[in-house]
């Protein structure tokens, strides 16, 4: 099942491979295949394109770069019995770092995908040779995960024209230029039975925050037995890790690193993608360099 067609122009997956239970992982990769694996984990509503930048960019410095869409996400199968659990994402990690041969891949995890990674090498199920943390800690801000949600869970029954989507986006990014050609978001949305765009998820991942203050609790329990080189890279207008929530995680694990991006929001990669790489690529040619 997905939310529809396809749209004209959509990025077909360069790869797909079977994650937990067998559900298709859809990725795109760039870069040397016998370079250090690079993984890159998307937030909740984002894609593996919100990595494209940086992907091409480590891939150009000596790493293998891979963006996978997660379960229910994108081009990526959706679950049907709705189990987007943390521990499943975990799971489809490994299978992807498995897929490509690689048993301590360097983990980037943005917001979700960073709660995924935490978790990952936290409870022992990747071997990860170094971890950066994209605008995510175990403490956050509750009113900006809440506006997320909002914006995730706005026209359920789909809208009615592209330009409606723009202006939604817009909304929610307004730090970011509206762009005037809209056949980029095509890989935002698909088209659904009855003629409406939805967006790419499944409204079933959304779920009930009832779990989410024992989710909280498990990061930071993770992030208590961080060993590995850690960066954090926190985007400075960020609503959703505070500046207090940064500093906090620093407490927890003192020999991390930190960036602060200046005009960058939540999604940091898409905002600042050349301040964001830089920081990363040049956190891993000391952290886990190249050859």
């Amino acid at each position: 099942m997905s939310a529809g067609e396809r749209l004209p122009g959509t990025p077909v997956p360069m790869h797909k491979w079977p994650g937990a239970g067998g559900l298709m992982i859809a990725a795109d990769t760039w870069g040397d295949p016998n370079g250090p694996l690079v993984a890159l984990l998307h937030g909740g509503g984002q894609t593996r394109h919100a990595w494209k930048g940086a992907g091409e960019t480590l891939g150009a410095s000596g790493y293998h770069a891979v963006a996978f869409d997660a379960r229910g996400h994108g081009d990526s199968d959706w679950e049907p019995d709705g189990d987007y659990g943390a521990d499943r994402m975990v799971e489809d990690l490994a299978c992807v770092a498995k897929a490509l041969g690689s048993e301590s891949p360097i983990l980037v995890g943005a917001s979700m995908g960073g709660g995924t990674s935490l978790l990952s090498i936290g409870t022992d199920k990747v071997a990860a040779k170094a971890l950066v943390l994209v605008d995510m800690a175990p403490k956050i801000e509750p009113a900006g995960s809440q506006r997320i949600q909002d914006f995730m869970r706005q026209k359920p029954d789909g809208f009615d024209t592209l330009e409606e989507v723009a202006e939604a986006i817009a909304n929610y990014q307004p730090q970011r230029k509206r762009p005037r050609n809209l056949d980029g978001l095509a890989k935002n949305v698909r088209l659904a039975a009855n003629g409406k765009y939805r967006w790419h998820w499944d409204p079933a991942r959304l779920g009930t925050r009832a779990g989410m203050s024992a989710y909280r609790e498990r990061l930071r329990e993770c992030a208590d037995t961080l060993t590995l080189p850690t960066l954090l890279v926190r985007g400075g207008l960020s609503d959703v890790l505070s500046e207090e929530g940064a500093q906090s995680f620093l407490a927890q694990c003192p020999h991390a690193e930190y960036v602060s991006v200046e005009n960058a929001a939540h999604m940091v990669a898409g905002d600042r993608n050349d301040i964001f790489a830089d920081s990363v690529i040049e956190f891993l040619s000391r952290a886990a360099p190249v050859g």
